[in-house]
């Protein structure tokens, strides 16, 4: 590992243990709250923004560190980050381990989150694996800071994830005889059986519901979660890239009224658009690669635009790509280019999924008072020519764009 990279480890696990105090000023000022600012500012103090505004924000902290830039935008959001521990980061010998949280299997050391940070993502939902139909509860964290998973928490619970297609069934096979070998001995062992068995816990908590059965230990802790995804207080974030699958997850929606639900990787949802209307489904789409991805779906360039045009909610992700090009803060570049207007392209990736998994209260936007999230670009952002040169994180200024 090379020593810069140690340094960088070490600077990021520091966290916020010395309070800094910072003004950036910038050539453009994109808020995501509102308009852009010309010739504008972002103030910071203990870890939060305390003033926006235009010029370049002289006095507006005491003993202030100063720097400027071209560019400035929020602190970039991934819901789909795809930092996990693989399998040992959900329960395989259950289908739907509801109760468990992915945060209890993270590991906060992982490369990956420097990886993250450094190209200006600054908040992340990190969820299970896709080996169950219902994985378990994702989380909330920022993707810098002390090694504590207490103090990087923005929601402990942002969201059930569940999976449509071919994950959940991955490995598993009939009994042979009615003889089992092992656990993947077990359904579903097709679409069709990952279907049945979202189904049959849906049906099983409202049935419970409406029985009043008493429930203890981990059924009751199940039933709650279930109980808080039927009265829209957590969405569902469901994996599904080709139609057939979307389909599946919009209807079982609609079927369940669940409220908040967020398609994942959903690459075709440009073929039947008006459907993710209907049901009221968010989607974060994956990073853009010509041609078919997983599950065989075929991503179309125009698909956030399509989508924006009919008001889906949508966010942008760079699903924990290896490529540089995957990364999320290259996906606007590449919706824009599918017609996606600036702004629509800047929120996907900032205040949207903020919303989407209820943390739009502290990061997502520049506005006073919130987290002091920050990405600072040489250029125009989003632009092939643009680079992240800084990012900011909890006040800290963790990528100098100045080389210290």
């Amino acid at each position: 590992m090379k020593l810069g990279t140690i340094l960088f480890g070490l600077a990021t696990l520091a966290g916020t243990a010395a309070a800094q105090s910072l003004v950036v000023a910038a050539e453009h000022v994109y808020t995501a709250a509102g308009d852009a600012i010309e010739g504008g500012f972002v103030a910071i103090a203990d870890g939060k923004i305390v003033g926006v505004g235009p010029g370049v924000g002289s006095g507006s902290v005491t003993g202030d560190e100063r720097l400027e830039v071209h560019s400035i935008t929020p602190g970039l959001i991934d819901l789909s980050p795809r930092i996990d521990t693989g399998a040992y980061s959900v329960e395989q010998t259950d289908e739907t381990p509801i109760d468990l949280s992915v945060g209890d299997a993270l590991d906060l050391f992982s490369y990956r989150w420097g990886r993250e940070l450094r190209s200006g993502v600054t908040s992340v939902l990190a969820s299970p694996a896709d080996l169950a139909v219902i994985g378990g509860l994702s989380c909330v964290l920022k993707t810098g800071g002390a090694p504590l998973l207490e103090a990087r928490l923005l929601n402990k619970f942002g969201a059930l994830r569940a999976s449509m297609g071919s994950s959940p069934s991955s490995g598993n096979r009939p009994a042979r005889g009615g003889r089992p070998i092992n656990f993947y001995t077990r359904r579903p062992t097709t679409r069709m059986g990952v279907e049945w068995q979202f189904r049959q816990t849906f049906y099983d908590a409202l049935a419970a519901k409406k029985n009043g059965t008493r429930l203890e230990g981990i059924a009751a802790k199940r039933q709650g979660v279930l109980d808080r995804v039927l009265a829209g207080d957590l969405p569902v974030l469901c994996q599904a890239w080709p139609t057939q699958d979307i389909r599946t997850a919009c209807y079982l929606k609609e079927e369940f009224g669940i409220e908040k639900m967020i398609l994942d990787g959903a690459a075709e949802a440009w073929r039947e658009p008006e459907l993710l209307v209907r049901s009221g489904c968010g989607v974060v789409l994956p990073p853009y690669v010509a041609g078919r991805t997983e599950e065989g779906a075929f991503y179309a360039l125009d698909t956030a635009a399509k989508l924006h045009e009919l008001g889906v909610p949508l966010a942008l992700s760079g699903h924990g790509g290896r490529d540089h090009l995957d990364r999320l803060m290259h996906q606007p570049g590449w919706a824009m280019r599918g017609g996606l207007p600036f702004d629509a392209a800047l929120r996907a990736v900032t205040i949207t999924p903020a919303r989407m998994v209820g943390v739009d209260s502290r990061v997502g936007s520049l506005e006073v008072g919130k987290d002091a999230d920050l990405v600072l670009w040489s250029g125009p952002p989003f632009e092939p020519s643009s680079h992240v040169i800084g990012v900011v994180l909890n006040g800290e200024l963790v990528v100098d764009p100045r080389g210290n």
